[in-house]
């Protein structure tokens, strides 16, 4: 159904006969998405005059806002079917989203079973796969036969993402093997399972991150992949929408921090404006004072500026082709260890490229910097050489240039290498960070190279 229909039948208020006969399993998510364009009062008051079951189809694609604006709305029997009724991995995603005395409050609207799933997975860090595995999945015997194995499917198991994939496992859960769905319909029913078994499965450790769920799909172009315990026991299955959703929110905060901004616990638009102004200011603080150095360092060479005026000019030139050289290695390098192409080892590696790539670069540059002080001098466009011979002058911009470069590409590729050494966020080497930070220690290199060359 076209999204605009869809948005009319909404307003139209047949929201409940359009969900309850729809066979689109889509439906759901796309009705969610539509609501959370409205108002966040209009989207809740919508909710809440659906009947319960309509309710629980819905209530696992809004975001988080809306999930706790609607939990304060409902009677508590309501929150306690609705929680008891979603995938264990939408579950502890809510949970997730709770301060430590609503989880509290939550867990004991859950049945014993869950209870008991949800605070075991809520004990996993945040980062690891088991805060994304579904406890609803499928599983064979090698023994039976593919007729068996369908109606033991037919019967036990609802329609989930899980369920595109089954697996099969032994008299103590171990897992043996993987299968995809269509290989148990397409074969003949009285084949057994251990037939058509290749002995070749993706699994996951439950103690692994969500990186390396992330680049597991990646690698083997899996719908589902199930999650095993030190034993190689099934505890569950991760699927890869769910991985898409974590990718999607981890790139985003990512781009952020790398932006120069704490990253935001909610949309753009559901962030508060005094609250995007805070998220903003820590580093635009943190970078003004970053920058008040510079003024330090050039009243450090005041002397120097006052013997050679005509070095001012350079000055903005200067310091942001190395802010720029550093801005884009660091951005390189981050997104190479994101994608599992680098790690911290690899610095010697990544420092022997940057060297070369920073003198090839800054060569580059200084010879255009060069070439342009001269026709600028020889078409009497302005006059270099009142003070100091021209050619003096060009020469010191132009390895001023070099060095700087050099020095940007190096700060930029390193400073997130050290950050994952120590086991923190590569991305909070921000671009600006890096900029300032070789803005500082340009001008350093800059007056440095010019009382060599200037003798000032």
């Amino acid at each position: 159904m076209p999204a605009q229909e869809l948005r009319e039948r909404i307003l139209e208020g047949d929201l409940s006969e359009l969900l309850r006969h729809s066979g689109d399993e889509d439906l759901p998510a796309e009705v969610a998405r539509i609501l959370q364009t409205f108002d966040d009062d209009e989207t809740i008051t919508t909710f809440l005059a659906l009947p319960e079951d309509l309710q629980i189809k819905l209530f696992p694609f809004f975001d988080h806002v809306i999930q706790l604006g609607i939990t304060e709305e409902l009677p508590r029997a309501n929150i306690s079917n609705i929680l008891n009724n979603l995938e264990s991995n939408e579950r502890v995603a809510f949970f997730d989203s709770l301060s430590g005395v609503e989880v509290t409050e939550y867990l004991n609207l859950l049945n014993d079973k869950n209870r008991l799933a949800t605070y075991d997975l809520l004990g996993y860090p945040e980062e690891s796969v088991a805060r994304l595995i579904n406890t609803k999945f499928t599983t064979v015997r090698k023994e039976w036969t593919l007729g068996q194995a369908v109606d033991h499917i037919r019967r036990f198991y609802t329609d989930t993402p899980a369920a595109n994939v089954i697996f099969v496992v032994d008299n103590n859960g171990k897992l043996v093997d993987e299968l995809a769905i269509r290989r148990l319909i397409l074969n003949d029913q009285d084949k057994k399972i251990e037939d058509i078994m290749d002995g070749f499965y993706v699994k996951l450790d439950i103690q692994d991150s969500i990186e390396d769920a992330i680049q597991k799909f990646k690698e083997y172009d899996r719908v589902a992949i199930p999650v095993t315990n030190s034993n190689n026991v099934v505890m569950g299955v991760v699927t890869i929408d769910d991985v898409i959703d974590e990718a999607e929110e981890k790139d985003t905060k990512d781009m952020q921090q790398f932006g120069g901004v704490e990253s935001l616990d909610l949309p753009y638009v559901k962030t508060g404006i005094f609250t995007m102004i805070q998220k903003r200011a820590v580093w635009l603080i943190i970078l003004f004072i970053g920058e008040l150095f510079t003024a330090t360092a050039m009243a450090f060479f005041e002397m120097e500026l006052s013997k050679a005026i005509v070095l001012q000019l350079f000055i903005p030139l200067i310091i942001s082709s190395g802010g720029n050289t550093g801005s884009q290695a660091a951005t390189l390098v981050i997104r190479a260890m994101a994608l599992k192409e680098l790690s911290y080892r690899d610095w010697w590696y990544v420092m022997k490229r940057e060297i070369f790539s920073g003198l090839v670069l800054g060569v580059i540059l200084g010879t255009i910097g060069f070439i342009r002080l001269a026709i600028w001098q020889n078409m009497g466009w302005y006059n270099y050489g009142e003070t100091f011979n021209w050619v003096l002058v060009a020469l010191t911009v132009s390895f001023s240039v070099i060095g700087i470069v050099l020095w940007g590409t190096l700060t930029g590729s390193m400073i997130p290498m050290i950050l994952k050494r120590m086991n923190l966020d590569p991305a909070t080497s921000s671009a600006p960070f890096v900029a300032t930070l070789v803005d500082v220690t340009g001008l350093v290199i800059y007056f440095s190279i010019a009382a060599v060359i200037l003798g000032i």
